[in-house]
């Protein structure tokens, strides 16, 4: 026998949410109509989204690098795990795949990529391609998330963080062996701890990967000229991000993770907290923030049939697209700009590699 009682209707939210979102969203996009205004704007728009995601409170401290392992992990590639300091009292373990044969830029140096981590791999032994643990390699086969190994092979010094809440950096509620905590993130208690300082999880990674950008340019042999970044998924939001703020990163990938604010996060409200940044929806919509990487290269990977991209499917991210390629086309660079549309669902697709 049933304990309950059967309810209907329901009197929910969503639809007096989305009226408000239609109602007060994106009010700051751009609105001129040559380089100069759009240069402007975009000293404006970073100067804002630094505030919203609260990088003010942010704390400066020496990177204090510690080497603490250096293997073989695969046939002239070496594995370098690095300790470095990111804030007062808080670290970040960095894989650094490294090629007996990198690629060289004109001027000789080694040529590097970010490989940011998404949800559900373990942070960076998926993007660094650590097949020895039975679970990440299902995750590697089930997503294709060796990305990091990829440019490896392809001769690219790779960076392998793990982000806040990831890996070894689990907060406390999600530590330890079994399965389930290893594969996950804490992003849902890192956002608790954050918000109400006026901190959040987005812009605690965004500081950790520029910190890491630091530690890249304290290496001569290593080039930032040609600094490129990818990521997939929730690693594909942090690319956004850090790519969107720090003109440091050239070459950016975003698989995964561009589709517009009202579809993707607030009709589909249940993905991770680490999308949700308070007050941001009122200023802009992910292609804006996307049009701050203009006129650098950029690709974005889209699959068809990613549920993430909402109820409308692809139209969702055509019109976020659609809003960066007008500031590519305002420098004439349309051609920097590629959507890169494969079959089939949520995964990455390491063709666009190369």
């Amino acid at each position: 026998m049933t304990q309950t009682i059967k309810i209907a209707p329901y009197y929910g939210s969503l639809q007096g949410m989305t009226r408000k979102f239609d109602k007060y969203a994106r009010q700051d996009f751009f609105k001129g109509s040559t380089i100069e205004e759009f240069e402007q704007w975009k000293t404006e728009t970073r100067n804002k989204l630094s505030d919203i995601i609260g990088l003010q409170y942010m704390e400066e401290c020496p990177l204090n690098p510690v080497v603490l392992e250096s293997v073989e992990v695969a046939p002239d590639i070496l594995r370098q795990k690095v300790l470095l300091q990111v804030e007062p009292e808080v670290f970040m373990p960095v894989f650094i795949l490294i090629p007996r044969k990198p690629l060289l830029t004109k001027a000789g140096k080694e040529k590097c990529f970010l490989a940011l981590p998404g949800h559900m791999g373990a942070g960076k032994y998926s993007v660094a391609g650590c097949y020895d643990i039975p679970a990440v390699k299902e995750k590697i086969e089930f997503f294709n998330y060796d990305y990091g190994m990829k440019l490896a092979t392809l001769g690219y010094v790779t960076f392998c963080p793990d982000c806040r809440g990831f890996g070894e950096r689990r907060d406390e509620a999600v530590q330890g062996d079994e399965e389930g905590k290893f594969l996950n993130s804490s992003c849902f208690h890192l956002a608790h701890m954050a918000e109400p300082m006026g901190q959040t999880v987005i812009g605690m990674l965004t500081w950790d990967f520029m910190r890491l950008i630091d530690y890249i340019e304290t290496n001569d042999s290593w080039d930032t000229e040609e600094l490129g970044c990818v990521g997939f998924s929730g690693g594909g939001m942090q690319t956004l991000w850090l790519s969107a703020l720090d003109e440091r990163v050239k070459c950016v990938i975003i698989s995964g993770y561009m589709y517009g604010y009202k579809d993707s996060l607030m009709i589909l409200n249940g993905n991770c907290n680490c999308n949700y940044v308070p007050g941001l929806w009122r200023h802009y919509d992910m292609g804006d923030i996307g049009s701050l990487i203009a006129p650098r290269e950029l690709t974005v990977q889209s699959c068809r049939e990613d549920k993430l991209n909402g109820p409308r499917g692809l139209d969702n991210v055509y019109e976020q697209v659609d809003i960066i390629r007008a500031a590519y086309a305002l420098y004439g660079k349309e051609e920097l700009l590629t959507h890169d549309i494969r079959e089939g669902t949520h995964c990455f697709h390491q063709e666009i590699l190369k």
